[in-house]
């Protein structure tokens, strides 16, 4: 199928393909991979992301050497990251070394080893990246939050993992998770650049039509809906960090639109945000205040973010209570809307102008939804949220939902 910008197709095993046409010199290639850390299996958390670092470390064709220069040799990058649900490994590169590219990406979803000397000596390193959050509180408190709000589940452990568990990872783990997840009908390949995408498809069936690994996955639960708690880490910092989370629905929930306009209007990255405006630019309480949603395939979140001195977290919260509860309590006017709308479209539209941004979301796209959300769709869906629906949607933010942590 294709609509001139965005054209799709899929191999006989399964594996669905997207291509972008632009008219730029550089080129994106990449798997998205449809599993992240809640996939990780009981006493083995931290898996997912293990097995995105170890796969550059050897196949039965390349050395870990080999696989790094392969990209970086002729001016690219390869890279990975790991997230609750997804995973991605990708590439940018001069356009005329797409089959480069596409072959390396091949050989690591096919042929990787997972070489034991290697496997130990990135296990250090992942320890270390785990270790570099935990000295980081404004990272480490949205890692802590998420643990609290969906304890109980596969979700409520960060996705660098524990040590405890890091430390029984072998070569033989990663094999199986790669075996068992890394698989045509579990992933999406996208491209990005300026070819034809009949090349770009025809190279990946040379390389990976062969793959007809049947997925293996264990059934992913809903989340329990724990109770609202509030939660305080002494840490003798001179700048306390707080994170203020609550459940909202999944990615396929008809609210997701009116959730992300609501998002960006209450914390969004504009100055103009409702939250910046009342604690930063009129009080003075806060050093920095944002707010971010995550939607997976079966519930999602929003935190709200805040760096204050430990004496303004009462007064914060007090502010951030009474502005979400007004959300919720009534209508914002068409005018306000309508400006919230056009602000919003606008970010888009930046946003679409960069390639990475373009690969990324076409590949979850189709990961996800099975189809492209074109810049002109998303536009249209986000102009058409009624004041009513970023009411209703506000419903789900107000403090006595949530689940509070701080850093201080």
């Amino acid at each position: 199928m294709s609509d001139n910008l965005y054209t799709t197709h899929t191999l006989a095993n399964g594996l669905r393909m997207v291509h972008v046409r632009t008219h730029s010199p550089v080129a994106w290639c990449g798997l998205a991979v449809n599993a992240g850390s809640r996939d990780d299996g009981e006493g083995q958390y931290g898996l997912a992301h293990f097995v995105e670092h170890t796969i550059f470390k050897g196949t039965t064709h390349r050395r870990s050497w080999h696989i790094i220069n392969r990209m970086e040799s002729i001016g690219g990058e390869l890279n990975a990251y790991t997230t609750k649900e997804h995973t991605m490994v990708y590439s940018v590169f001069p356009a005329e070394h797409l089959a480069r590219a596409v072959e390396l990406l091949a050989d690591l979803v096919c042929c990787s080893t997972f070489p034991h000397d290697e496997i130990e000596r990135e296990r250090d390193v992942v320890l270390e990246e785990a270790d570099s959050y935990r000295d980081t509180p404004g990272d480490a408190v949205y890692d802590d939050v998420e643990d609290i709000l969906f304890a109980g589940s596969a979700l409520g452990h960060n996705i660098l993992g524990v040590e405890e568990h890091l430390r029984g990872l072998g070569s033989e783990h990663c094999m199986n998770y790669l075996k068992s997840l890394y698989v045509p009908d579990n992933m999406v390949f996208f491209v990005v650049g300026n070819m034809a995408p009949e090349r770009a498809f025809k190279l990946a069936e040379r390389h990976m039509g062969a793959m007809d690994c049947p997925l293996q996955r264990l059934p992913r639960e809903v989340p329990p809906i724990n109770a609202p708690s509030r939660h305080t880490v002494d840490m003798h910092l001179h700048q306390a960090h707080t994170v203020v989370a609550m459940r909202l629905p999944s990615m396929y929930s008809e609210e997701r639109f009116a959730l992300s306009l609501l998002n960006n209007i209450l914390g969004g990255p504009g100055m103009n945000s409702l939250l910046n405006v009342q604690l930063r630019e009129r009080r003075g309480y806060v050093y920095t205040v944002e707010s971010t949603i995550s939607l997976m395939s079966d519930c999602g979140m929003i935190q709200i973010y805040m760096g204050c001195d430990p004496s303004d977290i009462r007064s914060s919260l007090r502010v951030i209570d009474r502005v979400t509860h007004d959300l919720a309590s009534d209508c914002l006017a068409e005018r306000r809307l309508d400006a919230a709308k056009r602000q919003y479209c606008g970010q888009l539209l930046l946003a679409a102008d960069s390639a990475e941004w373009m690969a990324m979301s076409a590949g979850r796209n189709m990961l996800c939804h099975g189809q492209v959300t074109t810049l002109d769709e998303m536009v249209e869906c986000i102009t058409s949220v009624t004041p009513e629906q970023v009411r209703h949607a506000a419903e789900h933010i107000t403090l006595e939902n949530a689940t509070i942590l701080t850093m201080q």
